[in-house]
């Protein structure tokens, strides 16, 4: 992966456009680019609607301060002390992951009451197997990009945030993990029910007197009606 800068010519000032591509090689032995990432513009006429700005912590001050990250190609109009310069050529893009949505996915299993419920119900194992995570990242994996197990464990997992997110890394991957996590599940699927009712109650304020829901990762639900014969 590199950067790869596009440059336009506007109203007769230049800008600079930035974006993260890499090269793929397709059938006929060409190589071609594909965008990653895209950055936006780098220019000093729109400074203020890109700077950036970073927390640095110098080694012996307990306080931070605020500095500025500019393009090491570029004047600047403020006191080089408070100047990061950052070199764009040699800016590498390493080990992309999914962050947005794993954190999302994170924050809507609290209101749900989910992390308590299963923490309480499904302590670690005597070899330290924690269960509850377990389910809370394949609760993640089903909303996010459903699939298998398998595909969980081979690539899905390892591509996103949740081992940042959760605390956990290989552990919660582990395929025979994966396989008997439903089984735990299993003897509290009422009183799972009996939660999610409670909660949807709570949250929306609702009232009704049949609620459907499906849970295919442990069981199958299928209703129909059966049409009479002269139908």
């Amino acid at each position: 992966m590199f950067l790869r800068c596009t440059n336009r010519q506007k109203d007769g000032k230049a800008h600079r456009y930035w974006s993260v591509v890499e090269n793929r090689r397709v059938s006929n032995g060409k190589v071609v680019q594909r965008q990653v990432l895209y950055l936006g513009e780098i220019n000093d006429s729109q400074r203020e609607s890109w700077r950036k700005t970073v927390e640095v912590f110098e080694d012996g001050r307990s306080s931070s301060r605020t500095m500025a990250l500019f393009p090491d190609d570029r004047l600047v109009e403020i006191n080089d002390e408070d100047v990061v310069r950052i070199r764009l050529t040699d800016v590498e893009l390493r080990r992309p992951r999914q962050w947005g949505a794993c954190w999302l996915a994170c924050w809507l299993y609290k209101p749900l009451g989910l992390d308590t419920f299963w923490s309480e119900r499904l302590p670690p194992s005597r070899k330290g197997t924690h269960w509850d995570l377990i389910v809370q990242a394949l609760c993640c994996y089903r909303l996010i990009d459903p699939g298998s197990e398998w595909r969980f464990h081979r690539h899905w997992y390892d591509s996103c945030a949740l081992p940042d997110l959760l605390g956990a890394g290989f552990e919660l991957e582990e395929i025979h993990k994966l396989y008997k996590c439903l089984d735990h599940l299993l003897e509290h699927k009422r009183a799972l029910f009996d939660h999610l009712t409670q909660r949807w109650k709570d949250i929306f304020n609702a009232t009704f007197d049949v609620l459907l829901y499906d849970l295919t990762s442990t069981y199958l639900f299928i209703i129909w009606w059966e049409l009479p014969k002269d139908a």
